[in-house]
């Protein structure tokens, strides 16, 4: 974007893992399958041809805003006009499982690669958490021949996000498919003498588990800002566009909490999201005028053959009109005040983007569900 925007200046990317910059959603799903083992974005050569000086395998230690520098692991520093912090997110480990082999987490490609080496068929896995990750690797695995267990300390999964309602809906296309859902409990224990063995359920269920992958959510990458002066609250604190409490420094991506018009500062964990801030975000550092991050946000989930997709500000306690369900596809209106405010479905794209218009609109309720003559 930056170079699109006509900036002619160097550009240093430094990123902690050591491949080249690649798309991280397929890596719950076609890389755990075996689909794929490469997701990278652009070749070496897009980054040549761009002046874009890549730093790989090195992470940020700290920053000092004075002098602009910033500190990294290999004990270089580095100094900079103008700083985007794009550090994103660190997975939450499961307590008492450090050092555990046959634990898993998932944000990276060695994660994925990690965790596709482990998977045997007709082997017994436990997957803790039901949030998008959860669910994705919970069918992953699945569908390589495992025994799953999804374990859900809510009512349903993805019920934090997507309400009980619509979260029973997708429990049921994983009991279908065979994962054995076990909602309202969490893990007491996790057993094993070096590697996994077992698990105990808060119920006090005991299973025999090969593999153990968490998703129990994930912390933004944050501690090496301490002492630098950029306000962190659960991510970087920014503005509109970017901005963060300290001149000449920006974050974007799932690291940054920026304002929005409509509501609270929010950190929002998607994939089109990123690449929207990114644009509003270049602009802005460019001088020039950009459209703002699009009010109507848009995520999805490819779980089995069905892709789950939600667009608008849904949340957990919005009101919920399942308007269509055969039992595996379904549609479903939220409402909050009367208002449309988001619509999610199951592999029923049309349906669901078609209404992006009268999300946007904030149509009332009414309208959307009385058919018209």
């Amino acid at each position: 974007e930056l170079r699109g925007g006509g900036f002619d200046g160097e550009l240093v990317l430094i990123g902690d893992e050591p491949h080249l910059p690649y798309d991280r959603p397929p890596l719950s799903k076609e890389v755990v399958r075996g689909g794929t083992d490469d997701t990278t974005l652009r070749p070496r050569e897009f980054f040549d041809d761009q002046r874009i000086e890549l730093r790989l395998g090195v992470r940020a230690r700290g920053l000092d805003p004075a002098t602009r520098t910033l500190a990294l692991s290999d004990g270089q520093r580095v100094g900079f006009d103008e700083l985007i912090i794009a550090t994103g997110l660190r997975p939450r480990p499961l307590p008492g499982t450090a050092g555990l082999a046959g634990v898993h987490v998932l944000r990276s490609l060695d994660d994925s690669r990690a965790l596709r080496a482990a998977v045997v068929p007709g082997g017994r896995a436990l997957v803790v958490g039901g949030g998008f990750i959860g669910c994705e690797v919970a069918a992953s695995l699945r569908g390589r021949g495992m025994d799953v267990v999804l374990v859900e300390p809510q009512a349903a999964p993805l019920a934090s996000v997507l309400g009980e309602q619509v979260g029973a809906l997708v429990a049921r296309l994983h009991t279908e498919e065979g994962v054995q859902v076990r909602t309202g409990v969490g893990v007491q224990e996790v057993r094993g003498g070096g590697r996994v063995t077992g698990a105990v359920l808060g119920d006090g269920t005991e299973l025999e588990v090969d593999v153990v992958v968490v998703g129990i959510g994930s912390v933004p990458v944050t501690d090496w800002l301490d002492g630098s002066g950029v306000r962190v609250d659960d991510g970087v604190v920014c503005d509109g566009v970017g901005r963060t409490s300290v001149p000449h420094v920006w974050a974007v991506g799932d690291v940054a909490a920026w304002e929005v018009s409509d509501g609270p500062r929010a950190r929002l964990e998607h994939w089109t999201n990123a690449g929207e801030q990114a644009k509003v975000l270049a602009g802005a550092l460019l001088g020039s005028e950009s459209d703002p991050v699009a009010q109507v946000p848009y995520f999805w989930s490819d779980q089995y053959d069905v892709k789950i997709q939600a667009l608008g500000a849904v949340r957990a306690d919005d009101t919920v009109h399942v308007v269509r369900d055969d039992g595996r596809k379904f549609l479903a209106y939220y409402e909050r005040d009367g208002r449309l405010t988001g619509v999610v479905g199951a592999g029923l794209a049309g349906q669901v983007m078609k209404m992006r218009g009268k999300i946007a609109a904030g149509a009332p309720i009414t309208e959307i569900l009385t058919p018209t003559s």
